[in-house]
Formats: C-alpha cells, structure tokens, sequence
C-alpha cells in the first residue's frame, strides 16, 4: 500500500497541471478568423458626429460584426469582441445609425447609411483606417 501512495503522489502534480489547463482548451486565437484594427472619424455634414453606432457586417466568409460607438469628435475604433479589437479581413457593409438613448431614440441619418446601406469598406490585416462623410441630404 505504501508503494501504491507514493507513486500516487508523484503524478499529483502532473494531474493538477492537466486539469488547471483544460479550460483553455479551444482558446487558441486560431479559432478566430484573421483581423485587422479598423479605427476612423464620421462626420455629418462636415461636423463630427457623437454617439454613432458604427458596425462592420462581413460580406462573405466566417465571422461575426465588429462595433463601436463614436466620441464626441466622432472617432470610433472597432471591437471585435469585448476584449478584442478589429474585424474580420475582407469586405464589408458598414452601417451608421444614431438610434440611440443619446438621440431619445431618433434616427438623426438617411436610411442609405445604415437600413439600406450601400457604405461597403473593405478591411486588410493590420491597421485601417476608414473615415465616413455623411450627408443629411
């Protein structure tokens, strides 16, 4: 029995070490498709527009859309997801809507640049950057 207890205690470690690294199993950023940053100012009628929701919607291929909100100098940098920055790599539809609680609500844009946009940006590996000169007309 002495024998059976020791050689147990020599695989603890091993053990601990197997069962502390199986959640990250599966957490690989291989399992994402490639990004890149995409950052850019939207302006309205040649003034920078606050409180914009900015989304990226991937025309083709795996991925999900990347979003921002605008600064009050209508920056805006995309997130992929909460923790992580850019979009998908290749082409996309880019809608821009102002709908929001800061508005109460109110669409401030034409339909054309977010219900039936025709705003296409196309995002390469590494860093883009995408400016948007919205009209109110």
């Amino acid at each position: 029995v002495a024998m059976d207890l020791a050689g147990f205690a020599r695989m603890v470690p091993a053990l601990l070490l197997i069962v502390a690294l199986l959640p990250c199993l599966g957490c690989s950023t291989s399992d994402r498709p490639p990004l890149g940053k995409v950052s850019g100012t939207v302006t309205l009628d040649g003034q920078p527009l606050p409180s914009a929701l900015v989304t990226f919607v991937p025309i083709a291929g795996p991925g999900r859309t990347s979003q921002a909100f605008t600064d009050s100098d209508g920056r805006y940098s995309l997130a992929y997801l909460r923790d992580i920055a850019g979009a998908n790599v290749g082409q996309h539809v880019v809608r821009i809507t102002t709908a929001s609680d800061e508005y109460r609500g109110k669409e401030r844009l034409p339909p054309r640049y977010h219900a039936q946009s025709m705003l296409i940006a196309t995002v390469e590996p590494g860093t883009n950057t995408h400016d948007f000169s919205l009209s109110s007309k």
